[in-house]
């Protein structure tokens, strides 16, 4: 652009003679420009002042109104004073001036900055409300999913639990019901608590970048200048409206479902009558050799010397004291009890068919590997191991039996005590599959009742 340009309508080009055209599909159609090139002049710069002598070339013709001149030497305002931040005319500026040897530039170069400026501030707008709109659009919306899915599951479950022990918890039954509602009211509130803070975000940044867009296209360079501070208080603004998060409050918290009562009553009726359930009895082809199996495939003993009778199967645990069941389960509900009173050293509990069977490590070591879950005594400590994690359990007494139960459809693995019908623990994950029953001895019996 030269110096000579004239009048408003030859300024900086925006796409359209209205201005940008901004819509929520596209960005602003704007172009940057430079700042003019002045063919006369003095040459200044960041740095340095205006030369001296008695003119200052030809000057950059400001785009301004006839009325807009310098209130004391009655000149065009064709100069921005940086040091001052105000629009000076030539006489300002040459010696004896009040901005001689101020940081000084031609006011329509600055107004170019402005404009610029303005343009960067637009699109990254325009790219803020695109993410915002996609984040209300799709991950609120399969939030929303998500939770009534979930919601509708977890409301089979207890009603499915409950309709075993249905003359003994109709309350509990009726208070968990509520509890889900709620937890279901909850989070939907929240998503829409999360998609009406959303809209006004939007509608925030809308206005935003509206009156920017309107000042960009309407305002002439001195006008523009003088709304400079506006300008960047909005830009401010629209930056310290926040990227959208992920929260836990807006999914639903299955743990509302989870009752103590329920589960009790639920194991106690399971365990109370498991007929329909699989036999569980052990593969001979999984035991240690410091282990004798009995003819029915129900009894573990635990002998220090190792059997020369047990043949070198590549199924066959070599050191550690284990067994797998010669049933896997992929999915469903599936009960077992164990009498364990006459063993102080015993596990008892799944193990994913991973689970290695050769050598003394870790990996293949019950509870201390990522493919076994498993209950534990040595002698009076009980345990839950899984994974080499081991969180002690405080029990009052031995158990004579110890009753397992696996439910695959939820993810749930239960140990409990048949003749307190206390639950000794519970763990909850997703299993890898299949899960085989394990057992480990390595001190007297154990016998699998059922």
């Amino acid at each position: 652009m030269s110096a000579d340009a004239s009048g408003p309508e030859t300024g900086p080009e925006l796409g359209s003679e209205t201005g940008p055209q901004l819509g929520p599909e596209t960005g602003p159609q704007l172009r940057r420009e430079t700042g003019p090139q002045r063919e006369t002049g003095p040459q200044l710069g960041p740095e340095t002042g205006p030369q001296q002598g008695p003119g200052l070339g030809r000057e950059p013709q400001p785009r301004t109104d006839p009325g807009q001149l310098c209130p004391k030497h009655k000149e065009p305002l064709s100069w921005f004073c940086l040091s001052e931040r105000r629009p000076v005319c030539a006489s300002c500026v040459e010696v004896g001036g009040r901005c001689h040897r101020h940081r000084i530039r031609p006011a329509e170069e600055h107004a170019e900055l402005l404009r610029n400026k303005i343009v960067d501030q637009c699109e990254k707008m325009q790219l803020q409300s695109a993410g915002i709109t996609k984040y209300v659009s799709e991950v609120l919306q399969g939030k929303n999913q998500k939770v009534v899915n979930t919601a509708s599951a977890t409301r089979e479950l207890i009603i499915q639990r409950l309709s075993l022990v249905r003359s003994l918890c109709e309350s509990e039954e009726q208070r968990l019901l509520e509890k889900v509602h709620g937890e279901e009211e909850r989070a939907h509130q929240s998503i829409l608590t999360q998609q009406a803070h959303w809209a006004e975000a939007l509608k925030k940044l809308d206005t935003l970048r509206t009156s920017l867009v309107c000042m960009l296209t309407h305002l002439d360079n001195l006008q523009l200048i003088q709304k400079e501070q506006e300008i960047f208080e909005r830009a401010e603004e629209a930056e310290g409206i926040l990227d959208p998060q992920e929260s836990d409050k807006l999914c639903f918290n299955k743990k509302c479902g989870w009752s103590p009562l329920l589960t009790q009553l639920w194991a106690t009726s399971i365990l109370g009558s498991l007929s329909g359930m699989e036999e569980v009895l052990i593969n001979e082809k999984t035991v240690s050799p410091l282990l004798q199996l009995s003819e029915d495939r129900r009894t573990l003993t635990f002998s220090a010397k190792k059997s020369k009778a047990c043949t070198d199967d590549p199924e066959r645990f070599d050191y550690w004291p284990n067994a797998l069941a010669s049933t896997s389960f992929q999915a469903g509900l599936h009960a077992w009890i164990v009498n364990v009173q006459h063993s102080c050293a015993y596990k008892v509990g799944v193990a994913s068919v991973q689970l290695p069977r050769k050598g003394s490590g870790s990996d293949c070591r019950l509870g201390h590997n990522a493919f076994s879950w498993v209950f534990s005594r040595y002698d009076q400590e009980f345990r839950f191991s899984h994974n080499g994690q081991h969180e002690l359990l405080a029990l009052l007494r031995c158990p004579t039996q110890l009753g397992v139960v696996l439910d695959l459809q939820v993810g749930e693995l239960l140990f409990y005590e048949p003749a307190s019908g206390t639950v000794l623990h519970i763990h909850r994950t997703c299993f890898p599959l299949p899960l085989f029953p394990v057992f480990a001895v390595a001190d007297q019996v154990i016998s699998i009742v059922h």
